[in-house]
């Protein structure tokens, strides 16, 4: 098991330029977990490209099933206390730490594109650039 962010998910479910990095992530463990709240932002993020008619109504929607899909059976909520701890040590949004706090928890890897994460959490955070070959 491995916990991925919000963008890692994003990529394995919405072609891109990231997407075969995400695909190579799955194949190497394809038990994906992340905290409820990736619920909401792959929903705001999905808001963003209706915003943009980037994509219509019918294809977010798609797109948001099979990223529940991935994610199933393995969303979990997160101890309030360590996640306001990790923001106040780290600098970095309550947002982000609960998958920090998640992958502490579960004694498993954050797999994340975000930089402050990489470089604050140096000892669970790890780079999907990793997956490269």
């Amino acid at each position: 098991m491995i916990i991925v962010d919000t963008n890692i998910i994003a990529y394995l479910v919405i072609a891109g330029a990231q997407t075969a990095f995400a695909e190579r992530v799955f194949v190497y463990d394809p038990d994906w977990a992340a905290p409820l709240l990736w619920r909401s932002e792959m929903r705001n993020l999905l808001s963003l490209y209706l915003r943009r008619e980037e994509m219509n109504v019918t294809d977010a929607k798609r797109v948001m099933e099979r990223a529940e899909l991935t994610v199933a059976g393995n969303e979990y909520s997160v101890d309030s206390g360590r996640v306001l701890e990790l923001a106040g040590a780290s600098g970095c949004t309550a947002y982000d730490c609960e998958f920090v706090a998640l992958a502490e928890s579960l004694g498993v890897p954050l797999v994340t594109s975000d930089k402050k994460l990489l470089a604050t959490f140096r000892d669970i955070a790890v780079p999907l650039s990793a997956f490269s070959e």
